[in-house]
């Protein structure tokens, strides 16, 4: 597992590095705390990922958007995990993450204007605040956390749904949407004009929600983009054929072993294409698959 998590951090950080992108779809990492496995994307409350790994999200396998993981906030009202966007004070950014949320359970999390955390907080989004209206959200601002009058959104229950924000710091404005449909255009509330991490909060004994696929870049991205790279891949495990299930042409894949090493480049440009692994060793890999410009990497074993 060590060797595989090495990879993975290197392979995220070529993404941050060339396109300053984060996309985790939580596949590389060992289940548990998320602790120290890729500190330039998850860290905590207190800034301390191994000393207060009580607040860290928690990697797990019981629920899932795509592969086999997750991360999750549960109830224990500890849990504080932060997602570190960087320190970005003008031009419009999209983060857009697959989100799960039981029936009748609660979720929360909040925009931090800077890192260290807890000096200005911008858009607060809330799942069921009050615990007895499931599938309705509502918006709270800045460091009062007062209501954002008027506004609030629907959101289904035991299921995954997308989550998407366009966030235009020239502006300090946040559009909003769920699976598509936009709920809320307006204020940010960004007072400081800066937006540098999400802080995802157990927030009360009712809580418990699962966040996926989370994705981060520069400018704005439509939800056909994201909902292109929602593909599936089977048998898995595989032996010989490898079927990338999918709506869309394909237009790359690209197989990886542990240590990094491309071991299968292909350009099928085609729906649905299959990949001939059968004459790789048995073990894990990783699978690129680019639609579209957009692309995302699930762990197949063979």
């Amino acid at each position: 597992m060590k060797k595989i998590y090495l990879f993975a951090a290197a392979f995220a950080m070529t993404f941050a590095a060339s396109a300053q992108i984060i996309d985790d779809n939580f596949e590389f990492y060992t289940l548990g705390d998320m602790g120290d496995q890729n500190p330039s994307v998850w860290n905590n409350w207190s800034g301390d990922p191994t000393g207060a790994s009580q607040e860290n999200i928690i990697v797990t396998d019981a629920q899932a958007s795509s592969g086999d993981q997750s991360g999750t906030i549960q109830d224990n009202g500890v849990q504080d995990a932060i997602l570190l966007l960087g320190d970005h004070s003008s031009g419009v950014r999209t983060l857009q993450f697959m989100m799960y949320v039981p029936s009748g359970r609660t979720g929360y999390y909040n925009f931090q204007e800077s890192v260290p955390v807890g000096a200005n907080w911008a858009l607060h989004v809330h799942f069921n605040e009050d615990g007895s209206s499931g599938g309705v959200g509502t918006f709270a601002q800045d460091n009062t956390a007062d209501p954002v009058a008027g506004e609030s959104f629907t959101y289904p229950e035991d299921t995954w749904f997308l989550v998407s924000h366009v966030i235009d710091m020239d502006t300090n404005t946040v559009s909003f949407s769920i699976d598509g449909t936009e709920f809320y255009n307006g204020d940010f509330f960004a007072e400081t004009g800066n937006v540098a991490g999400v802080d995802f909060f157990s927030i009360s004994s009712n809580n418990e929600y699962y966040v996926d696929d989370v994705l981060y870049v520069e400018g704005s991205l439509g939800n056909d983009d994201f909902s292109a790279t929602n593909f599936s891949v089977y048998p898995n495990p595989v032996q010989n054929e490898l079927t990338i299930n999918s709506t869309e042409v394909v237009d790359n894949v690209q197989v990886y072993d542990v240590l990094g090493k491309l071991v299968l480049n292909i350009t099928p440009n085609a729906v649905s294409p299959k990949v001939n692994m059968g004459g790789l060793t048995s073990g894990a890999y990783f699978v690129k698959v680019s639609i579209n410009g957009a692309s995302k990497t699930v762990k197949v074993i063979k």
